[in-house]
Formats: C-alpha cells, sequence, structure tokens
C-alpha cells in the first residue's frame, strides 16, 4: 500500500513539475506552444480534481436528496480552480435567464473549454448530456453517472430517443433542466461559425413542454485556439467585456407547430 501511494505521488510531483517547467519556458522565452501545453496539462489535472470532488459529492447529496445540484457545485468548482490554474474566466451578460426552471439550455460547441463555459453558466437542478462513451471514463465518467447526466448513444437511435422520453419525464416531474450543445460536436473554428443543429434538444423541449434558453458564446480563438496551438490566460473580449449572451426564451408552442407542420401551413401566402 505504501508504495502503491509512493507511485502516485510521484506521478503527481512529476505531472506538476513538468507543467511548471511549460509554464516558466513560455514565460521567459515568450514561445506560445509551451504556454498551450502548461494550460492543457493544467486543465487536465483540475478536470481530475474536480471529478473526484463530483463523485464525493454526488454521492454525499444523494442520501439527503440534493444530488441533482450536485453538476452546479462541481462545475462551480471548476470555474474558481480553473481561474487559479489556467487564468481563464468568463462573465455573462443577461444572467436572469439562466434562472428560467425547467428549461433547454442550448450553447454552440467549439472546443474543450465548453467544460469551463458549463462551469460558469450551469444554473442549480441542470444536467447535462453526454454521449455514452464518457461513462467508461475514471472518475469523470463516475461523477457523470451519479449526478444524473443524460446519457446519448448516438450509433443506436432506439435508446437515445428512450432516454430523451426519460429525461422529459423527469424534467416534467422533479422540475430539472438539460443542458445540450445542438451542434453535437466541437467546431474548433477560429471564427464564429455554427455547425448545422441536430435535432435532439428541440425534440426534448416539445416533449417535455420546456422553453429553450440560447447561450450564444464568442469565439474562444483569442484564448484558445487549438489549431494554431494557442491558449492564454484571461478574459475572451466580445461586444465589451462580456462573453455570454442568454437570449429570451423560445417559445416552445412555436416549436410545436414547426414540428407538426402547422407552422407553413399558417404562415402559407
Amino acid at each position: 500500500m505504501a508504495s502503491y501511494t509512493t507511485y502516485i505521488l510521484y506521478i503527481l510531483l512529476s505531472y506538476i513539475g513538468i507543467t511548471s517547467t511549460l509554464f516558466l519556458l513560455s514565460h521567459f522565452l515568450r514561445v506560445p506552444v509551451f504556454g498551450f501545453y502548461a494550460r492543457c496539462l493544467s486543465s487536465y489535472l483540475t478536470l481530475l480534481i474536480c471529478a473526484t470532488y463530483g463523485v464525493f459529492a454526488s454521492l454525499a447529496l444523494r442520501p439527503i436528496g440534493y444530488h441533482r445540484i450536485s453538476q452546479y457545485t462541481t462545475g462551480r468548482a471548476f470555474k474558481h480552480l480553473m481561474r487559479l490554474t489556467t487564468g481563464v474566466t468568463f462573465e455573462i451578460a443577461d444572467p436572469e435567464h439562466l434562472s428560467t426552471r425547467p428549461a433547454v439550455f442550448i450553447a454552440n460547441h467549439q472546443t474543450e473549454l465548453d467544460v469551463l463555459l458549463l462551469g460558469t453558466i450551469f444554473p442549480p437542478y441542470c444536467s447535462v448530456t453526454a454521449k455514452s462513451s464518457l461513462k467508461r471514463i475514471p472518475f469523470l465518467g463516475w461523477f457523470m453517472a451519479l449526478s444524473g447526466t443524460v446519457f446519448i448513444d448516438r450509433a443506436n437511435r432506439a435508446t437515445a430517443m428512450a432516454a430523451f422520453e426519460n429525461a422529459a419525464e423527469e424534467m416534467r416531474r422533479e422540475r430539472q433542466s438539460v443542458f445540450i450543445f445542438p451542434e453535437g460536436t466541437r467546431s474548433y473554428g477560429d471564427r464564429p461559425e455554427l455547425l448545422p443543429f441536430k435535432k435532439g434538444a428541440f425534440h426534448l423541449a416539445v416533449k417535455a413542454g420546456v422553453p429553450v434558453v440560447p447561450c450564444v458564446v464568442a469565439n474562444y480563438s483569442p484564448v484558445l485556439s487549438v489549431r494554431r496551438r494557442v491558449f492564454r490566460g484571461g478574459k475572451i473580449a466580445v461586444k465589451g467585456e462580456f462573453l455570454i449572451f442568454v437570449f429570451a426564451v423560445v417559445v416552445v408552442e412555436v416549436m410545436q407547430a414547426v414540428f407538426d407542420g402547422r407552422w407553413a401551413d399558417e404562415n402559407r401566402g
């Protein structure tokens, strides 16, 4: 047992040592790629720490009936720790719309930094959706499973639809919100752009009878560009000092009319 603990401690200290060295090289040599890898390593370690915290938080909150806020509390821990380890922060405009409950929250999907976005804007009593393969990742997958993540098997339409049916029922029963990236995959773009939306988020809103709250996020490239191997600390400036703009709620009845075909009939000619 002692040798196992020593081995883990050795790996952790080596990891921290490599990360610190890369930060120093980036600072003194002014080579952006060193900062990119330093902040990537810092982010992964921060994610591991917060996922481990999330496992214990979920286990502690479940017996007292508060497990539905475990993603919220873990997200906030990740937000504050990432500010210390990477220097990256998000600011929110019109945050009052985030208190809408229940709702389907959607946002544009850009890079792995979206996890920090969730940590910043994730409201209480909200669950994220994720591909089912994430369940197999130690600590992160355990936390997601314990905290009520809606796992979607993209290769199996029947199980995916069943997952949305169960999520819609829980949203109505528990007033639980859901956060979805409707593009389904990250864009990794260095300029503002959107990939085609998948229908799942809007079908879920219709089935649950809840509004959609779109969260429009500015392009990350001034802070993180995976293609250019750039990862800097600081705020992402957009239209002043704000990054995230949460717009007014989309009325579910309009979407229902679109899905039913009534929209075209009622607005023809």
